[in-house]
């Protein structure tokens, strides 16, 4: 009885977002080719909120189901045969980025009491390093899980230091990744470099009150590049 038995999926709101657009391409209210409405009109008629339609409609996009054009818009793409409700492509990106802003939030309030000059040091040549691959045109994202590491490593905690290091490592996921793509480039990388620079003068200020404000300040702004309403 029991090899009967099937684990049951919980469902991230933007499969169940993107199960409803699937439904309508299929029913003929959107056809091949044709654009989506708007975000905002969209999200409107859906009742959801744009964070969640956008992480949906690159879910969709990943399965071949539509294009997401930048400056364009959302075109949907030839219609098959796939009907199944849409699999898990990892954390919903708001969702894995609220939860590091909690966690890493509270992490930086053990790391400012526990701060040396070494642990300074670490941190800037991070921000450095950053800094140069910025200016070479490349991705920072090794130096910047870095210097996120290095901050719950300071805190003295290491089932802190894993988890800080297992939802960095989240953005792997399809859709987290997928979202990266399409909104990160050397400008955002840049603003994401000076909020490190933000992170590290107040720890070196050993102030805990404007630490955990500047990196959940920097999480919430990376989770709205990803997929805010701007």
């Amino acid at each position: 009885m029991t090899s009967l038995v099937k684990p049951v999926e919980t469902r991230r709101l933007y499969q169940s977002i993107a199960d409803q657009i699937n439904t309508l391409i299929r029913h003929g209210s959107f056809q091949a080719g044709a654009r989506l409405p708007p975000e905002r009109e969209l999200a409107q008629q859906l009742g959801v909120s744009r964070p969640s339609l956008r992480e949906a409609l690159i879910a969709l996009e990943i399965r071949g189901q539509v294009e997401i054009r930048m400056g364009s818009g959302v075109y949907v793409c030839e219609v098959g045969s796939e009907t199944s409700p849409l699999t898990a492509m990892g954390e919903s990106p708001t969702e894995l980025m609220q939860a590091r802003a909690a966690i890493e939030g509270s992490v930086i309030v053990l790391a400012c009491t526990r701060l040396t000059s070494d642990g300074t040091a670490r941190l800037q040549k991070t921000l450095d390093v950053m800094r140069d691959l910025i200016a070479a045109g490349r991705s920072p994202l090794e130096p910047d899980r870095q210097f996120h590491i290095a901050i719950a490593e300071i805190a003295g905690n290491s089932v802190l230091t894993r988890l800080v290091g297992e939802l960095f490592d989240g953005r792997n996921d399809p859709i987290a990744a997928k979202a990266s793509v399409l909104s990160e480039n050397i400008t955002t990388w840049g603003v994401a470099l000076s909020e490190h620079e933000r992170i590290l003068r107040t720890l070196e200020a050993r102030d805990p009150i404007a630490a955990q404000a500047a990196i959940r300040s920097h999480l919430k702004a990376s989770e709205e590049r990803w997929v805010g309403d701007a």
